[in-house]
C-alpha cells in the first residue's frame, strides 16, 4: 500500500459524505446546558490528562476562535521551524488554555455562546464540496469540506463526553449525533491500514452495535484501501464492537489491547488488529 495522495479531485475512498452542519446548532446548546448545569468545583475535576473541566471548556472556545480567524484578545497561531503538526496542536492548545486559566465560568460560557452562535451559522453556509482543511488521521490534505465539519463536530461532542465523565455523568445517549460521530471516526480506516498489505479485494468489516450503530467495509485496492465499493458477501475479516468501545478507542480513550479484548473478532486476527490501531484524533 502507497499513501494516499494529496489530490482533490478523486476523495471516492473516503466513502460517502458526511453532513454535519444540521448538528452543530443542538450540539453548542447541549455544551452550555452541561456548563450551566456544573457546581463551582466541578470546574476544577480532572478530564483528560493535564486538563480539568475549565481547560477543556476553554480549549473549546479556543477552537471556535480558530475556526472564525481570531480571538479577541489577539492570540495567534504560528509554527515554530521544524515543528510538526502534532507539535504545533499540541503546543498551542496549551498556551491558550495556560492564557486564560484565570477566566471565570460565566465568561467562558458566555464566550461559548456568542463565538460558538457565529460558528453554527458559517457552518450552516458551507459548501461540503470545496477544499478545507487537511485531516491528518484520514491522510488527506486539503480535505474536503464535508469531512472537515464532520471532523470538528467530533471534537465537539467528545469533549463534551470528556467534561459529562469528569461529573459523574455518562455518555450522551442520544443516537444521531453519536452515530454521525462513528460515521466519521471510521473514515480513518483507510489511512489506518495503509500499511496493511492484502490482495486487491480484499475486505474487512467493522460492526458498531448499539442504537447509533452501523457498519463499515473496507476494501484492499492497487494503491490504497477504500471505504467506496460494494460489501462482500464474506470479508477477510470482521470486527464487532459496541459504540461505547469504539467511540473510546477512536479518541484513544481505550487502548487497542483492551478493545480487542471487548472485541467479537472474526477472520483474519492481522487484519482485526490492525483496524483496532484506529486514532480518529491528532494524537
Amino acid at each position: 500500500m502507497t499513501p494516499e495522495s494529496h489530490d482533490l479531485s478523486d476523495t471516492s475512498w473516503l466513502g460517502g459524505p458526511i453532513d454535519a452542519r444540521r448538528l452543530f446548532g443542538p450540539e453548542l446548546e447541549a455544551l452550555l446546558d452541561t456548563l450551566h448545569g456544573l457546581r463551582p468545583a466541578d470546574w476544577d475535576k480532572a478530564t483528560v490528562p493535564g486538563w480539568t473541566v475549565r481547560d477543556l471548556a476553554v480549549h473549546v472556545l479556543g477552537d471556535c476562535y480558530g475556526r472564525l480567524g481570531a480571538a479577541p484578545d489577539g492570540y495567534r497561531r504560528v509554527f515554530r521551524p521544524a515543528e510538526t503538526l502534532e507539535e504545533f496542536i499540541h503546543r498551542t492548545n496549551q498556551e491558550w488554555v495556560d492564557l486564560h486559566a484565570g477566566d471565570s465560568p460565566a465568561s467562558v460560557i458566555g464566550a461559548l455562546e456568542v463565538a460558538g452562535g457565529r460558528l453554527v451559522r458559517r457552518f450552516a453556509a458551507a459548501d461540503l464540496e470545496a477544499p478545507a482543511l487537511g485531516v491528518s488521521w484520514a491522510g488527506v490534505d486539503p480535505a474536503p469540506a464535508w469531512l472537515d465539519i464532520a471532523r470538528e463536530f467530533t471534537e465537539f461532542w467528545t469533549h463534551r463526553q470528556q467534561i459529562r465523565h469528569a461529573v459523574g455523568l455518562g455518555t450522551d445517549p442520544g443516537p444521531h449525533a453519536l452515530s454521525t460521530v462513528l460515521d466519521t471516526f471510521l473514515r480513518a480506516l483507510p489511512h489506518t491500514l495503509r500499511h496493511t498489505t492484502a490482495p486487491a479485494g480484499t475486505q474487512i468489516r467493522v460492526i458498531a452495535d448499539g442504537p447509533a450503530g452501523g457498519r463499515w467495509t473496507v476494501t484492499a485496492g492497487a494503491g490504497r484501501w477504500s471505504l467506496a465499493g460494494p460489501r462482500g458477501a464474506r470479508p477477510a475479516a470482521s470486527v464487532l464492537m459496541d459504540t461505547e468501545t469504539l467511540w473510546r478507542l477512536c479518541t484513544r480513550g481505550l487502548d487497542p489491547a483492551t478493545a480487542m479484548d471487548r472485541a467479537h473478532i472474526r477472520g483474519e486476527a492481522r487484519l482485526a488488529q490492525a483496524v483496532c490501531r484506529i486514532v480518529s484524533v491528532v494524537y
